[in-house]
């Protein structure tokens, strides 16, 4: 197996984003400006700050109130840094997979052809869902990157998505970057996982 370097990239929020943070996460509400974000239940305030941790929430109607890009700052950080070498981000929202989208030039892993893509090293940036990074998806050949934009909860799909990159047959060492914003639920997901 190849070396592998599991590493927290800190995000921090601004005092504004805190204390929005923190009265979703007390009062269960949020009102702000383009809409109201409400948590019915425990389930669903975990959901909605870890959406807010990662820059957008879905308010009540659906529609997307975006609150910061923090995040989306750190990863152009990391993909500058890359210089180059080709990037898998994982997300978990699709607005984040929007957001993702709108600032970057990526293409999504979803068929055979995008498969071919990555890992001939034609696809600099690419995206990924946790839940589509099933067994057996091969993406070793071009990338040793791994950027989890969005974190999960589920360890089983972690560690599948992990297992695209850091596998037999790769040979760079697989770097595996976790954004974390400071202060919110994204400290506690690593812990429960690990």
């Amino acid at each position: 197996m190849p070396e592998l370097l599991l590493t927290e990239v800190p995000v921090r929020l601004s005092k504004q984003e805190r204390e929005q943070y923190q009265q979703l996460k007390q009062e269960l509400v949020l009102d702000l400006p383009d809409g109201e974000i409400t948590a019915a239940n425990a389930a669903s305030l975990s959901n909605k700050l870890s959406q807010l941790a990662n820059g957008a929430v879905y308010d009540d109607t659906g529609a997307v109130i975006p609150i910061h890009s923090r995040k989306l700052d750190a990863l152009e950080d990391l993909i500058e840094a890359a210089n180059g070498k080709p990037v898998l981000v994982a997300y978990w929202f699709k607005h984040d997979r929007e957001r993702i989208l709108k600032r970057f030039t990526a293409r999504d892993i979803n068929t055979k052809k995008d498969i071919e893509d990555w890992n001939e090293g034609k696809i600099p940036v690419a995206l990924i869902h946790p839940a589509s990074a099933g067994h057996g998806l091969n993406l070793q050949e071009s990338g040793s990157t791994i950027v989890w934009f969005s974190l999960t909860w589920s360890l089983e799909l972690y560690q599948q998505l992990n297992a695209r990159l850091y596998r037999q047959g790769q040979k760079h060492t697989v770097v595996i970057e976790h954004l974390v914003t400071e202060g919110t639920v994204d400290e506690d997901i690593p812990r429960a996982i690990e």
